[in-house]
């Protein structure tokens, strides 16, 4: 794959169904407890949807309760990007892909131990690679 960063607009379109485009490439969200996987127990590991990084395992992920995939820490702390999040009112931490800087989800210092961080990510954001 060429450098992520690098893709168009309309190259992105492409590659991404509606729901990943407009969740990775415009900033959306999907609603609580609709996403793929919001509740999946399986083992593996979760990757970026956009261009295959992997971010995190499924030995981080934990029930949250808040409808969307929650993990308490990525898989590499290099693999995501972080940037101040004030849309809707409100002040959030935004989590980006660093590799391709596709639009994660939030984190939130409300997680469990170890690190008390709760990685709030989309579904359409990540694919799961099964059992790695």
């Amino acid at each position: 794959m060429a450098d992520p960063r690098d893709i168009t607009d309309a190259e992105w379109r492409e590659r991404l169904n509606p729901d990943q485009y407009r969740i990775l490439r415009q900033k959306g969200t999907e609603r609580a407890f609709t996403g793929e996987y919001w509740d999946t127990k399986d083992v593996g590991t979760y990757a970026c949807a956009g261009c295959g990084t992997h971010l995190f395992r499924s030995d981080a992920k934990f029930d949250s309760g808040c409808g969307w995939p929650s993990f308490y820490e990525p898989l590499d702390g290099l693999v995501i990007e972080e940037d101040r999040d004030t849309s809707f009112g409100m002040v959030r931490v935004e989590t980006m892909c660093r590799a391709c800087g596709g639009h994660l989800g939030h984190v939130f210092p409300d997680g469990p131990p170890p690190t008390g961080l709760r990685y709030c990510i989309n579904s359409a954001s990540i694919t799961l690679v099964p059992g790695e």
